[in-house]
Parts: structure tokens; C-alpha cells; sequence
């Protein structure tokens, strides 16, 4: 008996248990009706942050995390609703305190009624990007029928109000970037570049923001810097229109034209940004005289090395991915010499961690194990190794080849 009234308990708190990314309900409001407009809500990619590791909330049925946030200066209403909570006096057990995890990523000064954030609405006519502007782009909107003008702005610390909108602005990374954290705004050597998107509403001209990337500038001996793209978000609403490329191309023209600057890095980049990347700056070194495709036919090169990091900012390691991207393209990979030769020379720079690897493998072994078991050993690891090898090469065709068609349509 004891056992059939646990699980039924059991039942009824499981009842109470709330996935977190589905909960919050984000939005990036304009107008007034788009606070009951479903079309205008996203949700988190990840709350484990916040939530630990399940993402679930408990205590709740109906759970709703609203995080409202004004397009462009990011004002916010953050409001809990839920249809129904455990109590503490019959359960015996205690609902997660959410409005408390959600206060410490969330800057103070939020609304929490409706009517106070549509009045705050009213003023953002008064909004205008910060910093200086870097670059102007548009892009057509199908739904829209006519082309939408973005700008791209590089913004400080001074400018009056950034901090503040920055604090509200971060809070983003939470839901949509793995590994997010918190940048230490006090340190001058951050540099934010920021998206924007120009509105009309009621004949004014408004601003909303569309996403936003942080770099810090190491210093290199002895009077060099070598600036670190760190957090990148475009926002979900406006991923998948190019925005990404328009701001890190951007970003690579502003350092550019810096004496001071020796290459550009990233850290810790995903496999989204990898792409991404690529796509830049194959865009920017394809037509580098080190990458004609008699150069790139004759193999890597220093001269493409100094060129690309002289001009471009882009250092070794990226220039050598450049270089077999564009050599893949002026390959033909239908004739078997050409591609024979495509492949090894790809292959040779793959096999470089696998054979430092083999070495130490092999020194240990000396220590360890008879002569013949070394050499069955070596045998069976050179044949995974192949298979290894020839997956990674052609995961990274495959690759090169999206870039490539992405770039035959820019």
C-alpha cells in the first residue's frame, strides 16, 4: 500500500514539472499588438544555465516565463504566470524559486506589468544606435515585399546609455550560446560591434537590434594586438539572412585598416561559426594574387600566408583552410591526377596530430611491450587510422563544398 501511494505522489509531482525552454517565451517587441501575437515568440536553444542541466523547473503546471524586451533598447517585462503551484503545506515540498534565477542574469529595472512596458514603448522613438557607424547593408524581405536597410555600429564603454543597454543585451547569450558568460565591461580593451535594423512606424525612423559581437584585443610584444572574436549572436528572429557574414566581414574591414593589428583569432568557435568563417574569408581572399588557381595549383604557400595576414588580418592557421577551400574549387575533381593530388596534399596536413600521436605511442611502447606486439599494433592502428583520415577528408569536402556554394551565389 505504502509503495502504490508513493507512486501516485510521485505521479502527481511528476505533473509539476516544466521544460524551461519551453516555458520562457521571448519577444522582441515594436508594437503594442505584438505582445498577443504568438508569431512574435521564440524560445531559449538552452536554459541549463539557469536551470541546471535537465532544463526542467519544478512546483509549476502551465508554467509561462515571459521576457518581453523592447526591439531596440531592449527595455524589459519579465513576468511569471503558471495555471496552478505546489503547495508546500499538503505536498510537503517546496516550488523552485524561478523569479530569483531569472533575476540574477536579468539587469534590475524591468517591468512587471504590461501597461508600464507599452508606455515605455511609446518613448523608444528617442533610440538611436550607439557608437560610430561601420557599415550600411540591405537585404529584400520576401514577406515584407521591399528591401530592409541594416547598419552596423562599433560601440564603447563612454557612449552614454551603452552600459546599461549592454546589460540587458547580454542576457541573450544565456539562452543561446553553449557556454555563455558574462564579459568584465571595465576592461577597455573590449571592442562590441552591433547590428541594427532601421524601422518606420507612424512615418518615424526606428532602430531594432538585430544581434552583436564582442572582441578583446591581447596585446602582442611589442606593440602589436591581436583582437579575439569572444560572443557572437545574432537573434533567432533574424538568423539565417546573412547577417552573421555582413558582421564579421565588417568586423575584418575595421581591423583591417589598423597598422597595429597583427591577425584576428576566435575563441573557442563552434562548428556554426567555423562555417561562417570560411565563407568570409574565402569571400575576402579569393581574389588575392597568391590565390590564382596556377598559385593555388603549385600548393600552400608563405607567400599566401604573408599576403593574407598582411592585408587581411588573417592568421596562418585560417589562410591554410582558405587555401584548400579555393584550391578545391579550382580543382577537377573528376580527373584522377587532380584530385589524387588534391587529396594528399589535404591528407598530409591531417595526418600531422595522428603521427605526433604514433610517436608517442610508439616511445611508449618501446618501454612497455615486446618488439612483434609493437609492430601488430602499429598495423592495426595504421588501417583505423585510414578509415579516420579518409572520414575526416571527406566531412571537410563536403564542408568546403557549402561554402563554395554559398559563395557562387553572394
Amino acid at each position: 500500500l505504502f509503495f502504490s501511494g508513493l507512486t501516485a505522489t510521485e505521479k502527481k509531482l511528476a505533473e509539476y514539472k516544466c521544460n524551461t525552454n519551453e516555458a520562457i517565451q521571448l519577444k522582441l517587441v515594436r508594437f503594442p499588438e505584438d505582445l498577443e501575437d504568438e508569431n512574435t515568440t521564440f524560445n531559449p536553444e538552452y536554459s541549463h544555465q539557469v536551470f541546471g542541466d535537465d532544463e526542467v523547473a519544478f512546483g509549476y503546471k502551465g508554467l509561462k516565463i515571459l521576457l518581453y524586451y523592447i526591439a531596440g533598447n531592449l527595455s524589459t517585462l519579465f513576468r511569471i504566470e503558471y495555471t496552478s503551484r505546489v503547495n508546500e503545506k499538503f505536498d510537503c515540498v517546496e516550488a523552485d524559486d524561478v523569479e530569483s534565477k531569472i533575476r540574477e542574469i536579468i539587469p534590475p529595472g524591468f517591468c512587471t506589468n504590461t501597461d508600464d512596458f507599452v508606455s515605455l514603448l511609446e518613448k523608444e522613438v528617442n533610440f538611436k544606435p550607439f557608437g560610430m557607424l561601420l557599415h550600411t547593408y540591405s537585404i529584400h524581405n520576401e514577406e515584407a515585399g521591399e528591401d530592409i536597410t541594416y547598419q552596423i555600429y562599433k560601440a564603447d564603454m563612454t557612449c552614454p546609455g551603452f552600459r546599461e543597454y549592454h546589460e540587458r543585451l547580454q542576457t541573450f547569450l544565456m539562452w543561446f550560446i553553449e557556454t555563455a558568460s558574462f564579459i568584465d565591461v571595465d576592461d577597455e580593451r573590449w571592442n562590441y560591434f552591433l547590428v541594427f535594423e532601421k524601422y518606420n512606424k507612424d512615418g518615424a525612423t526606428l532602430f531594432a537590434t538585430v544581434g552583436y559581437m564582442t572582441v578583446y584585443n591581447y596585446y602582442v610584444y611589442p606593440d602589436k594586438t591581436r583582437p579575439r572574436v569572444s560572443q557572437m549572436l545574432i537573434l533567432p528572429p533574424f538568423q539565417g539572412e546573412g547577417h552573421g557574414a555582413q558582421l564579421l566581414e565588417t568586423v575584418h574591414r575595421y581591423y583591417m585598416s589598423s597598422p597595429t593589428v597583427l591577425d584576428i583569432t576566435a575563441e573557442d568557435p563552434s562548428e556554426n561559426y567555423v562555417k561562417l568563417r570560411d565563407f568570409v574569408l574565402v569571400k575576402l581572399c579569393q581574389d588575392l594574387v597568391c590565390f590564382s588557381p596556377v598559385k593555388l595549383m603549385q600548393g600552400f604557400s608563405q607567400e599566401m600566408v604573408t599576403e593574407a595576414q598582411q592585408k587581411l588580418k588573417i592568421n596562418k592557421q585560417h589562410t591554410r583552410r582558405v587555401y584548400e577551400i579555393l584550391r578545391l574549387r579550382a580543382t577537377n575533381m573528376g580527373d584522377a591526377e587532380q584530385s589524387r593530388s588534391y587529396r594528399l596534399d589535404v591528407k598530409r596536413r591531417l595526418i600531422g596530430p595522428y603521427k605526433k600521436k604514433q610517436r608517442e605511442l610508439a616511445k611508449m611502447r618501446r618501454c612497455l611491450r615486446p618488439e612483434e606486439m609493437t609492430n601488430q599494433l602499429n598495423q592495426i592502428d595504421l588501417n583505423l587510422q585510414r578509415e579516420q583520415l579518409e572520414e575526416s577528408f571527406q566531412q571537410l569536402v563536403s564542408d568546403y563544398r557549402r561554402v563554395l556554394e554559398r559563395l557562387a551565389q553572394a
